[in-house]
């Protein structure tokens, strides 16, 4: 049994700041890639940024150089510093991990945390 756990969603003023959490726990034998995806009403769910073991990143165009992620691999944890908010970032976050585990090779899902950017 593999859980993730977000934390660090809620309500800002554009222009403000948030920061996400979300933490791996259970049958882990390695995370490979760890990421946050968004899903705003009506669209589809997007890649936000993700982050290998080794530290490499990819962001999604719209957030490069207003967000940041970063990891703890010895804590299976990742996080989202979020900067510089816009209404349109408004959706609910997933974390995403995909990696080794005890039941085999794949991808877990958290369950999700809402970000409502509006003054």
């Amino acid at each position: 049994q593999v859980q993730l756990v977000e934390s660090g969603g809620g309500l800002v003023q554009p222009g403000g700041s948030l920061r996400l959490s979300c933490a791996a726990s259970g049958s882990i034998l390695s995370i490979n890639v760890m990421g946050w995806y968004r899903q705003a009403p009506g669209k589809q769910r997007e890649l936000v940024a993700s982050i290998t073991g080794s530290g490499n990143t990819n962001y999604a165009d719209s957030v490069k150089g207003r967000f940041t992620i970063s990891n703890d691999n010895a804590e299976n944890t990742v996080y989202l510093q979020m900067n510089s908010l816009k209404p349109e970032d408004t959706a609910v976050y997933y974390c995403n991990a995909f990696g080794d585990y005890r039941v085999g090779r794949r991808a877990y899902w958290g369950q999700g945390t809402q970000v409502t950017v509006s003054s």
